[in-house]
């Protein structure tokens, strides 16, 4: 009986959602490491099962060697799915699959005029319209984008303020309470860990506003209509339109996105889509938009971060396009056919999880990949490139991490960022692209004269802690009637810099010339367009193979210089800037 190999043999698949599919790819890999039950049935058909807690199966693999094992393993993950959506796993799979059936019907079946409509028909005949769609997808864009900027901004400002400091101050203190101030091991501490790892997580307010306003659209059943609108302008470009989910994910981050690539039944959709997927803005980029944002165009930075989201997408299209008639010539359409949900109103328990989950990998992070590279960071920076200096004893100017930097600058020179500062701060972001606010910090901190600041007591500190966070809430609530054009509450307060944002924008400002807000435009673009970090090269690897791994991280790399080039170069002509 060769049932398995004929099973596996049919690519069609249902896609479950996001989290639904990461739970059953999690199963799907335990199932192929189990010798004793993969060869008996198609994984993904199995791990599908266990979800759904079908009782003959659970039976059936409790007398099989790593059977228990994997059902507790399934266990785990239908209570995850349960904790997540609040019903169980087997109700939402099976709503999936209604789903599908609604949206292949919508495709085929031709509906007398006098079917009577429901509410959700009728929604959908505005939303999902041929010429108002795509319009009504970027005003839901715009919307997320400026709450995400506007909202947010006082308590971004209010985390920085703490990590700068009460919580420097504290550790600062507690150091030389235990006899290492002034040492180098202080150094390390305050200017490589704090100011890496905290200037990254100044920005999880942001985030968490992104991902709770992405999570209430998800919720609603609205996201799946946007991905059928942007279905259709897919296939009049000539690009696959089952493309574009892999690409939704990719606004969250890339990795998942490009494991999702999977659903695409033909090899070179799947290529394609995996060359055209790091494109898309990942939550990670968000940080570096909004800061710069922020610094260059205080007044419009939740338009600056959406265009720079819009410009992603239309990059893709446009590089889709091109592949499309070279390297994947010939290569035609299949037909799409998704889920069209039922809308819902959005539970408080289900946002909270999707952006607490999301939220929570981000942070985990900070703790990692980003720490690790901070230290690395400080002590190449603590290294004299000459001799006569002493470890950490010397200005970091001439330190081995800046004479490795200046070395490659000049490369960014005619893009308005050639200095050594913004330089290394690319480099590093290859790691991860939050390492780019963490080594800005590192290395403007160490710029220029320190403001002495007068010394506090630990209770004026938490006194400050508790003030300065109720004055961010009300002016969260005075930004709430000012993104709809209301002003209730009286103007918005001018925001100060910080020590930070002063020193990238004299570093923007000397190094292109007196255009530092075409520069920093130019800086954005760059981190946009450029591969967003190794674990995406990873998945590239494993997804696409090592050809096309390499032939996205040069592509997107030199499309990324000549974008710069082009808009920094071209705007000067124009006299922008």
């Amino acid at each position: 009986m060769n049932r398995s190999a004929t099973l596996k043999s049919n690519t069609f698949s249902i896609d479950y959602g996001q989290e639904i599919e990461g739970e059953i790819t999690r199963l799907m890999n335990e199932i192929e490491a189990t010798p004793a039950i993969a060869p008996m049935y198609p994984p993904r058909w199995l791990a599908i099962k266990l979800l759904e807690a079908d009782e003959d199966i659970q039976m059936r693999l409790q007398v099989l060697e790593g059977g228990v094992h994997l059902l507790d393993i399934a266990q785990k993950s239908a209570d995850h799915l349960q904790t997540l959506f609040g019903d169980d796993a087997d109700i939402f799979i099976a709503e999936r699959r209604y789903g599908w059936i609604n949206g292949l019907v919508r495709e085929v079946v031709q509906r007398p005029i006098f079917d009577r409509l429901t509410i959700s028909d009728k929604i959908d005949r505005v939303v999902t319209h041929r010429l108002l769609g795509i319009p009504i997808f970027m005003a839901m864009m715009w919307a997320v984008f400026k709450m995400t900027a506007d909202v947010s901004a006082p308590y971004l400002d209010w985390t920085d303020a703490m990590v700068n400091g009460p919580i420097a101050r504290w550790i600062a203190a507690i150091l030389g309470w235990i006899g290492f101030g002034g040492t180098w091991l202080e150094s390390l501490v305050v200017n490589g860990i704090v100011a890496g790892v905290g200037n990254v997580l100044v920005f999880v307010p942001v985030l968490m506003f992104l991902y709770l306003t992405l999570a209430v659209l998800e919720d609603s059943g609205y996201m799946a209509r946007a991905a059928f609108v942007m279905d259709r302008l897919m296939h009049k470009l000539g690009l696959h339109g089952k493309s574009f989910l892999p690409m939704l994910v990719g606004f969250g981050c890339t990795v998942p996105a490009m494991y999702a690539t999977r659903t695409l039944e033909n090899k070179k959709d799947r290529i394609l889509t995996g060359l055209l997927v790091p494109f898309m803005s990942c939550g990670a980029r968000l940080p570096v938009y909004v800061l710069f944002a922020g610094i260059f165009f205080p007044k419009n930075s939740g338009a600056v971060v959406f265009w720079m989201y819009l410009t992603g997408i239309i990059t893709a299209i446009l590089l889709g396009i091109l592949l499309k008639n070279t390297l994947f010539k010939g290569q035609g359409s299949s037909a799409f056919v998704m889920e069209l949900p039922p809308y819902r109103l959005p539970t408080l328990r289900g946002i909270w999880r999707h952006t607490w989950e999301r939220t929570n990998s981000f942070v985990k992070k900070a703790w990692t990949i980003i720490l690790a590279t901070s230290v690395v960071m400080w002590v190449l920076m603590a290294i004299p490139a000459k001799s006569g200096g002493s470890f950490g004893g010397m200005d970091f100017n001439q330190s081995v991490f800046a004479w490795l930097a200046r070395g490659i600058a000049p490369a960014f020179q005619p893009l308005g960022f050639g200095t050594w500062e913004a330089s290394s701060a690319l480099v590093t972001g290859f790691v991860a692209k939050e390492v780019v606010i963490s080594t800005m910090a590192q290395v403007y901190a160490t710029e220029g004269d320190e403001e002495i600041a007068e010394p506090t007591t630990f209770f004026e500190d938490v006194g400050e802690v508790i003030t300065t966070f109720i004055g961010a809430t009300v002016d969260t609530v005075k930004s709430l009637p000012l993104i709809i054009g209301v002003n209730l509450l009286g103007d918005k307060a001018e925001e100060e810099p910080t020590t930070l944002m002063t020193a990238i924008k004299t570093g923007f400002e000397s190094s292109s010339g007196g255009h530092g807000a075409l520069a920093a435009l130019a800086f954005m673009v760059f981190v946009l367009i450029y591969t967003p970090c190794m674990a995406t090269v990873v998945a590239e690897r494993h997804e696409l193979g090592t050809n096309w791994m390499w032939l996205s991280i040069i592509g997107q790399s030199a499309l990324a210089w000549l974008m710069a080039f082009i808009l920094f170069q071209g705007g000067k002509l124009l006299g922008l800037g």
